[in-house]
This record gives C-alpha cells, sequence and structure tokens, in this order.
C-alpha cells in the first residue's frame, strides 16, 4: 500500500510551522494512542504513521529532505531516517506525551517565555528554458520583517520599557486544571511574550518589526523543471521572541520557449522541411541550446517523421544521463506559386501517376480502403 503524504496525515499545510505541527500530532495522539485504545490494531497503525510524520517533519533535515524527494529521502537506506518500524520503544502515553508536548502538560519547570519560529515564505520564480537547463544565478528582491530600528524590537515607545505581565508573572503561560491533566496555555493577556507594552512605539505600532525589501542571490542548479522548489535556510519571516527564522522556497517556474519544448530530460521541436528536401532528401541546420547541428534527411521522408540528436536534451537535477533532442519533421506545401512553378507540378503530377503505386504507396493503400469500405456499404 502506498504511503499517504505526511502533511496529509497530519492534516496540516506543506508550510505549517513547528508549533502547527505540534498540536496536529497531540490531537491525533490523544485519539489514537495505544495506551488508550487496547486492543485496537487500526488505532495503533494510526497512531504509528502520525508519529513517523510528526518525528520527520518536526526536524529541519529531515523535513526538507523530505519535501524535496518525497518519501525516498527519508527511508532507511536512502537518508538514514527510519520507517514505520521506529515505532517500537516509543514508551508509554505519559513518555509520549512529556517528550512531545513538554511545556504543554508541565514538563518544563518553572515555565519562561516561549520562542516561535518564523513563518516560511515562497517566491514563484519564472525563468527561461536556457536558465533552467543550464543554471544561473538569480536576484530577488522580497519584503522581509525586521526589527524595527525606532524601539529596537522592543515594540515599546522608546524611552519605555514592556512590563511584566501580571495574568502570568512574566513566564507567558498560565496553568490550568482539567480533570487529571494539568495543563499550561499561553497567557491570554500578554499573548506569550511575559510582558505588555503600555505605551507602543508610533513607528511599529507594538509589534516591533517593520516591513523592508531584501535582495537574495538564488543559484538555480541547471536542469530544474517546473514544480522544483530552492530552499534557502533562514531566509524567512523572522521569529518572535528571539526565535529562529523561517525558510524561504524558490518555486521554479519554466517559461515557454518559442522552439523547444520539455518532456522530462528530452527536449522536443517541430522542424519545418521543404518539399523538395523531403522527396529528395538532404542536411538542415538545426538549432539546440548550445549551438546548431546537422540533421540528415532521407529522401522520400514524410510529415512527423522523428529524429534524435543525441545528448543534446537536459542533464536531469537529481542525477542521470543528459536527454536527447527530438526533431519532429513537417512536410511544407509551397505557396504563392507562379504560372510556371504550376505547370511544372503539373507535368510532375502526371509523370508520378504514370509510374502507379510505386510513388504514393501511402495514398494507394488508403485510396483502396475507401473503395472497400463503399463496397462494403453497397455503394
Amino acid at each position: 500500500m502506498a504511503k499517504r503524504d505526511y502533511y496529509e496525515v497530519l492534516g496540516v499545510p506543506r508550510n505549517a510551522s513547528e508549533a502547527d505541527l505540534k498540536k496536529a500530532f497531540r490531537r491525533l495522539a490523544m485519539k489514537y494512542h495505544p495506551d488508550r485504545n487496547t486492543g485496537d490494531v487500526d488505532a495503533e497503525a494510526k497512531f504509528k504513521e502520525a508519529k513517523l510524520a510528526h518525528d520527520v517533519l518536526s526536524d529541519p533535515k529531515k523535513r526538507s529532505a523530505y519535501d524535496q524527494f518525497g518519501h525516498a529521502g527519508v527511508e532507511a537506506g536512502a537518508g538514514g531516517f527510519g520507517g514505520p518500524g521506529d515505532f517500537a520503544g516509543s514508551g508509554s502515553f505519559s513518555d509520549i506525551f512529556g517528550d512531545v508536548f513538554g511545556d504543554i502538560f508541565g514538563g518544563r519547570a518553572g515555565g519562561g517565555r516561549r520562542t516561535q519560529r518564523g513563518v516560511d515564505l515562497r517566491y514563484d520564480l519564472s525563468l527561461p528554458l536556457e536558465d533552467a537547463v543550464n543554471g544561473k544565478e538569480v536576484k530577488i528582491r522580497l519584503p522581509t520583517l525586521v526589527d524595527c530600528q525606532f524601539c529596537g524590537g522592543s515594540g515599546a515607545k522608546p524611552g519605555t520599557q514592556p512590563k511584566t505581565c501580571t495574568t502570568c508573572g512574566g513566564v507567558g503561560q498560565v496553568r490550568m486544571q482539567q480533570g487529571f491533566f494539568s495543563i499550561q496555555q499561553t497567557c491570554p493577556e500578554c499573548r506569550g511574550a511575559g510582558t505588555v507594552i503600555a505605551e507602543p512605539c508610533s513607528h511599529c505600532r507594538g509589534r516591533g518589526r517593520l516591513q523592508e525589501e531584501k535582495t537574495l542571490s538564488v543559484k538555480v542548479p541547471a536542469g530544474v523543471d517546473n514544480g522544483d522548489r530552492i530552499r534557502l535556510a533562514g531566509e524567512g519571516e523572522r521569529g518572535e521572541q528571539g526565535g529562529p527564522p523561517g525558510d524561504l522556497y524558490v518555486q521554479i517556474q519554466v517559461l515557454d520557449h518559442p522552439i523547444f519544448t520539455r518532456e522530462e530530460s528530452n527536449l522536443y521541436c517541430q522542424v519545418p522541411i521543404g518539399f523538395v528536401t523531403a522527396a529528395l532528401g538532404g542536411e538542415l541546420e538545426v538549432p539546440t541550446l548550445d549551438g546548431k547541428v546537422m540533421l540528415k534527411i532521407p529522401g522520400g521522408t514524410q510529415t512527423g517523421k522523428m529524429f534524435r540528436v543525441r545528448n543534446k536534451g537536459v542533464k536531469p537535477v537529481r542525477g542521470g544521463p543528459v536527454g536527447d533532442l527530438i526533431c519532429r519533421v513537417t512536410v511544407e506545401t509551397p505557396v504563392n506559386l507562379t504560372e510556371r512553378q504550376k505547370e511544372l507540378l503539373q507535368e510532375f503530377e502526371i509523370s508520378v501517376k504514370e509510374g502507379g503505386s510505386h510513388h504514393n504507396p501511402q495514398s494507394h493503400s488508403w485510396l483502396d480502403g475507401v473503395k472497400n469500405f463503399f463496397e462494403k456499404m453497397g455503394l
């Protein structure tokens, strides 16, 4: 059975924060943990699946590998991250909740302010086919949040300081008793900051951050294709309360090319040829992404004939042999003929008809088929 997408397992979007992952896993663990579903094999399987998904996505390196290569990037042997069998020895219900939820269920002695990782950002980068195939370093500009220079990031009016929250005593959390659980929640007064701002900074309006633009250099590797993503660690939105910044994901969009189309590692192009060249044969100069090559056309070539030029395609970004350039020939019917040219073609047509099916085998075969069809219809 195919493995489900880890984001789907946890029910979170692909840009989910660490806090979102933790919250989603807590909900599933409360529902499916074996200690709460004794003997329920289906519940145990769902808990194993959720735990594996959380283990991978909560680890930045594993998550990056999974985002780029899917399950293959985190399978045992591919990245050393293990598989579903890693559930063995995961501990009791209380152990797993102590490890994963720590501060939520009182696992953090003495409380303390909670930091929050910055949000991941996405940037759509459009590239010409040539740059996607050959690779290029690209400069991009994007908005970003930086500490307010007027209040130093505190959010308080210059000359004042945030005051300790009286509701939580500065720890950013309050403890609540729910049944047999003692639960710590984010303080509703200071929202986990541990401090409150009596006089907000007029420039950032108490947020402590302002939006600016920054320029980044993105190294696009050779061979990228539509939908590929480049991760720039730490270039996402700034974290709150001293938390680490998020990441920036550069999404690749390859622009349409006037000559070539790409399918996996091969490039395709249409090559129009004249009537005489198609009949007698010859050589044509055709373009590639790194120069020109001569293409030999044998006599009697028909529209739709494919010619392969080896190693003139794309080197895949994830490795593998270089693809080919596939040229599809289209025989072009001459237009705007002079009277003399028309006379010559009519003479040629008479000469060809006198030769019978030897010169036009496909046409004669088609006409024979039409004749047999009408005979069967009684027409």
